[in-house]
């Protein structure tokens, strides 16, 4: 129930969701220059990323904020994980 009232207050803030889609479009850049710098590491759903990143981008009026907020509560968390195991 607290992610759904989380989600409510997203939503609602237009602020914040630029932010967050700003943030992941970097994430999208940054992973699309890393698995081009070396293709052997290995990031889960690199090319959604990457995907992602050109749909903020290229088609930002049409942005599923409910997809945002579940890469927000699931993805991000697995791709924080794979990131810190690289650097470990």
């Amino acid at each position: 129930m607290e992610n759904n009232l989380d989600f409510e207050v997203y939503k609602a803030n237009k602020t914040k969701r630029r932010a967050v889609e700003r943030e992941l479009e970097i994430i999208g850049e940054a992973i699309n220059k890393l698995i081009k710098i070396n293709q052997k590491i290995k990031i889960s759903y690199s090319r959604q990323i990457v995907d992602l990143r050109n749909k903020i981008i290229h088609s930002y009026d049409n942005v599923n904020d409910i997809v945002i907020w579940k890469i927000i509560i699931k993805d991000i968390p697995v791709l924080k994980n794979e990131i810190l195991n690289y650097l470990s």
